[in-house]
């Protein structure tokens, strides 16, 4: 290959790796939980809807995304930070590292979402701890680790950030109306510095067409 068309096959490469790199840096993410299956167990031959496991290993999760429980309120959530909590499939409501997310909806089976925003990096743990732990023991538990990413936006970040969030309610579960987190105020800065990339590349394209 000429030196020319080498050179200009390099900034190209340079520009695509660039450009992959920004647009994936400056959007959040909601993650449904389980996908199409939700957060659900079947009691009565003990299984949860979805491998939550395999289910967060193929996401990526960064500060300021949100994971929605599609569920009801037969259902519990526990987020928490700490291993002890998450191996004993049991909330302690004396650790304030660890949440619980629930309708507070005395109904059977009312159908409702949970959006439970990640406000920590780091190991992130969730389970249920409905039938004093059985539906945890039989998969109804995942973790996950919490990148940086953009960092909280400012909606969420709060001296110390929000753990938890109202979840929209039962009548909005089938498609809910999900705060989504704000860019930050950086975001303009990024756009201002993806112009400065492209004119310093037109200009390396042009140096090497000319020598």
């Amino acid at each position: 290959m000429p030196p020319m068309a080498s050179a200009t096959a390099a900034v190209v490469t340079v520009f695509a790796l660039f450009i992959s790199a920004t647009a994936a840096a400056t959007v959040y993410t909601n993650h449904t939980v389980g996908g199409t299956n939700g957060w659900f167990f079947n009691a009565t031959v003990n299984t949860s809807a979805a491998n939550y496991s395999d289910w967060a290993a193929n996401q990526t999760f960064n500060l300021g995304d949100y994971l929605i429980f599609n569920t009801n309120s037969n259902q519990t959530v526990i987020q928490t930070y700490n291993l002890t909590t998450y191996q004993n499939c049991s909330a302690d409501d004396s650790d304030n590292g660890t949440f619980v997310y629930n309708s507070g909806d005395s109904r059977f089976g009312e159908a409702l979402a949970i959006a439970v925003p990640l406000t920590i990096e780091g190991p992130n743990y969730y389970f249920s701890d409905a039938s004093d732990g059985v539906q945890c023991q039989n998969g109804m538990a995942f973790e996950i680790n919490v990148k940086h990413g953009l960092g909280l936006p400012p909606s969420l970040n709060q001296p110390p950030p929000p753990p938890y969030i109202e979840p929209p309610g039962p009548d909005t579960a089938d498609s809910p109306p999900v705060t989504l987190a704000q860019p930050p105020s950086n975001a303009f800065t990024a756009q201002a510095n993806v112009r400065q990339v492209l004119c310093c590349l037109c200009a390396s394209l042009l140096y090497f067409r000319f020598h």
